[in-house]
């Protein structure tokens, strides 16, 4: 029977009587599939007349050749480095990256899913406000990929690459703790971020280790540098009895701001009170006092969370996978007076 129309993969998937993603093995990696297999997916192509070529290269028809990204704020350089990891591992395909920033807010995320949705994209890399598992499989029906960014997720049809944030938060007390640190504050971003509540569980867990180190969580409402600022001089009005002797910020924009408000009030950093930022963004390093910051792979995790995203959308039988990448700290003048000005 002649088909009208263009023929994309799921024509000639239906006409062999096999999966999208056998054929997409018959197409890319034949040594998987058997010989009759193959021999009834290339009959299906002859029959068909189906054509291939780099735009339709995602193997799902009816999809475009752009993907969406998702960050939790277009203003914070780490969600940048993630971007910039993403899309050279898309350009080296021949797609297209759409980015909308949720800016932390869940209904933004909510009509960017939709768009994305709309516009048919091959798939999209979120990092999420809250739970992103129903809306990711809501996606996944419609034959959109997902993979979720910078949160460690497990189960469900998406994959996910992030960094463990409980070794992150380890590190920056282990850090101040071995420097003669006993109150500390973590200033933390939104409790309901699962990363910022991970590197708390993180200094939790090895502040049980130090006897004699209290932590205090203080709660803002952004990870951003006006909350790091109003956090800063709250905990500067109380009478210098009850301040911490180090401040453990739950990103480098909030460790910016509390920068900001110790230099306001005449604090000597670290020699009155040392400050640990999260992520190593590159304005760290270029403070007025380089900032002690856990470093986060920021490109890698862009790339890896592209290659997983393409590898989905070409087979829907890949494998979810969950990938965690390791933090380290990397110490500058905010925590130690003899560190090197770079």
């Amino acid at each position: 029977m002649e088909h009208h129309g263009p023929v994309g993969v799921k024509e000639v998937a239906a006409a062999a009587g096999v999966s999208v993603g056998t054929v997409s093995n018959v197409l890319n990696r034949p040594d998987k599939v058997s010989e009759a297999t193959r021999e009834r997916v290339h009959q299906a192509i002859d029959t068909l007349g189906f054509v291939r070529n780099e735009a339709a290269r995602q193997l799902r028809a009816g999809l475009s050749n752009c993907v969406g990204l998702i960050v939790l704020n277009a203003t914070n350089p780490f969600f940048n480095d993630i971007a910039a990891g993403a899309e050279e591992v898309a350009a080296e395909h021949g797609v297209a990256v759409l980015v909308g920033n949720s800016a932390e807010i869940e209904q933004r995320e909510d009509a960017y899913l939709a768009l994305f949705e709309q516009q048919r994209v091959r798939g999209i890399l979120i990092s999420p406000i809250g739970a992103a598992g129903p809306k990711l499989e809501r996606l996944a029906h419609q034959g959109i990929a997902g993979v979720v960014v910078d949160r460690d997720v497990t189960g469900g049809s998406y994959s996910s690459v992030s960094v463990d944030d409980v070794a992150g938060g380890e590190l920056a007390l282990r850090h101040l703790a071995e420097r003669g640190h006993r109150r500390i504050a973590y200033v933390a971003g939104p409790v309901g971020l699962r990363q910022v509540m991970d590197r708390f569980e993180g200094v939790e867990r090895e502040s049980a280790r130090h006897p004699g180190v209290s932590v205090e969580f203080v709660h803002t409402s952004n990870l951003d540098i006006a909350a790091g600022l109003r956090s800063g001089l709250e905990i500067l009005a109380r009478p210098r009895a009850d301040w911490p002797t180090a401040l453990f910020a739950g990103n480098d924009l909030i460790a910016l701001g509390l920068l900001q408000a110790l230099s306001a009030r005449g604090v000597k950093v670290p020699e009155e009170m040392a400050l640990v930022g999260y992520d190593d963004i590159a304005f760290a390093a270029g403070a007025a006092i380089p900032l002690t910051s856990v470093a986060q792979p920021r490109h890698d995790i862009g790339r890896r969370a592209m290659e997983l995203l393409l590898a989905a959308g070409d087979d829907p039988e890949t494998e979810t996978r969950r990938v965690v990448l390791q933090p380290h700290l990397v110490v500058r003048r905010s925590s130690d007076p003899d560190a090197p000005l770079t």
